[in-house]
């Protein structure tokens, strides 16, 4: 029995449950992301509480609407680099909201710069609620 070619077996069928179990990242409506912040928050959104977070400054430098604007219909720049951000409401941007990874991953960064923490569930929410109102 070659000892190597076993364990290098082993290593593989491992790896391969492991990527078995791993979620996958589904795409997604703004609404069912909505719906799904909401049931993690236990409470309905309050769409004015969203628009008050979304651009108050906090304490901090920044707030949401230094780089996306304070009504986000159309595309801004971020306030420190320049790059060019794409409209942030649903309306204006189909793509915003629809991959429930890349959502947590610009809240989990965006609320520790203008929040100073992670965004709650129910503030995802209350932000998700006002952004759906803007429509064209």
């Amino acid at each position: 029995m070659n000892l190597s070619l076993s364990y290098k077996t082993m290593l593989a069928a491992a790896g391969l449950a492991c990527t078995a179990f791993a979620p996958a990242v589904q795409a997604a409506t703004p609404a069912e992301m909505l719906a799904g912040y909401t049931a993690q928050a236990g409470s309905p959104a309050v769409p004015a509480r969203g628009q008050q977070l979304f651009t108050t400054r906090h304490g901090r430098e920044w707030s949401c609407a230094s780089c996306h604007g304070a009504v986000p219909k159309q595309a801004e720049k971020h306030a420190s680099t320049g790059k060019s951000i794409a409209p942030l409401a649903p309306a204006f941007n189909p793509e915003r909201f629809t991959d429930a990874a890349k959502t947590e991953k610009w809240f989990r960064r965006n609320c520790s710069d203008v929040v100073g923490r992670e965004c709650s569930a129910a503030e995802k929410a209350d932000v998700l609620s006002w952004l759906m109102t803007l429509k064209p």
